[in-house]
Order: structure tokens, then C-alpha cells, then sequence
């Protein structure tokens, strides 16, 4: 699996100086993911299911990347979100994720693919696997756009028939941008960037 990390180490501005983040991935959009590496939703949607499967979205922090994903889709296929929130205004997890808001859709005896911005502890894709398997889903897959395996906690069991597809390995940096935030900051930010330690500590 590719890995990214920080750009170059070039003389930066006074501006850049001044900003809370560094940048460490630009030109996000489809774009970002050709020519090195393409994260193709296909394996997603080509395991012969009977129905299309569901597209859960975790918000708020992945909703850029479900809207990249699905746009890539050329069928109809279901899409919901659910909200489990473990961090509020810190850059830790608290391990003990609530779900705060639900599903809309029956997922009962569907595939779902569920949709993260990235897996850290795995505390929170733990409890929402243990909330969609008791709604009754077959199977659940994940598709992350970035995966932080040094800071797993938690040995995440996936359910069913249930595949792990990450986009890149994230070095062990609090990261923001692209849908991420810091206490509500920063989503709309065009490119994922590093979080500076004197602005979170």
C-alpha cells in the first residue's frame, strides 16, 4: 500500500509560517488518486450482491469523500449517514463512541459499505460495525480514505462477507481538511493538512 507524506522541505512564507496547519496532501478531488494510485470504486460494487449494497457515510468528517465516491458510480445506489462521535474538541479519542445519529434506511439483510474519512483506534468503526450487525446487516464492508494501523486499539472484526479497502497508510499525525475537522474547523479545507501542536495543545 502507497504511504504519503509531507511535501518537500521548501523555504516557506511568511504566510505559511503563520498558518495552523501544514500542508501535507493537495489537489484533493478524483484527481488525487491517478496517476500513482486510483482508488476505483468497482472492487466495491462488483461482488455480485443480489442488490445494490448501501453506501453509509459516517458524518460529518467523510461526507466529501462518500460524494467523490458515489459520483464515480454509474447505477443507482442507496446512500445514508450515521454519526458516531468519540472526539468532540479533542484530538483524542475517548474509546467509548456514542452513536448520536441513525440510519434512515433498512439495512436488514443488505450489504453495506461503510464510508470513514480515516480509522485510528478503531474504537469507533468497532462500535458502529456492532450497531450495524444489529440492524440486521449481512455484511458490511469499509472503505477509508486514510487508515492509521500504528494507532490501532482496537482488533476490528469485520461482518460477514465484509472487505477493508483503504486509500493510503496516514503517518501519526492529527490531520484536518477534506471533510476532517479540529472542534468543527477546518472541513472545508481543499487539501488535507497537519495540524500544528501549539493550536490543539
Amino acid at each position: 500500500m502507497e504511504k504519503f507524506y509531507p511535501k518537500s522541505r521548501e523555504k516557506k512564507s511568511s504566510e505559511e509560517e503563520r498558518e495552523p496547519f501544514t500542508v501535507l496532501f493537495k489537489d484533493l478531488g478524483w484527481g488525487v488518486y491517478s496517476p500513482d494510485i486510483s482508488i476505483s470504486p468497482s472492487p466495491l460494487y462488483s461482488r455480485g450482491f443480489f442488490t445494490s449494497p448501501i453506501v453509509v457515510g459516517v458524518a460529518t468528517s467523510a461526507f466529501l469523500f462518500v460524494a467523490d465516491l458515489v459520483r464515480k458510480v454509474d447505477f443507482s445506489i442507496p446512500v445514508d449517514f450515521i454519526r458516531a462521535e468519540s472526539y468532540g474538541s479533542s484530538t483524542e479519542s475517548n474509546g467509548a463512541p456514542i452513536i448520536s445519529f441513525d440510519l434512515k434506511v433498512d439495512i436488514n439483510a443488505r450489504h453495506d459499505i461503510l464510508v470513514e474519512d480515516i480509522v485510528d483506534t478503531g474504537h469507533t468503526l468497532s462500535r458502529v460495525f456492532k450497531h450495524l450487525k444489529s440492524k440486521g446487516a449481512s455484511s458490511v464492508s469499509v472503505c477509508t480514505f486514510l487508515d492509521k494501523p500504528s494507532r490501532r486499539k482496537v482488533d476490528v472484526q469485520l461482518v460477514g462477507e465484509g472487505k477493508f479497502y483503504r486509500g493510503f497508510e496516514c503517518p501519526d499525525y492529527f490531520v484536518v481538511g477534506y471533510g476532517m475537522d479540529f472542534a468543527e474547523q477546518y472541513r472545508n479545507l481543499p487539501y488535507i493538512g497537519i495540524l500544528k501542536p501549539e493550536h490543539y495543545k
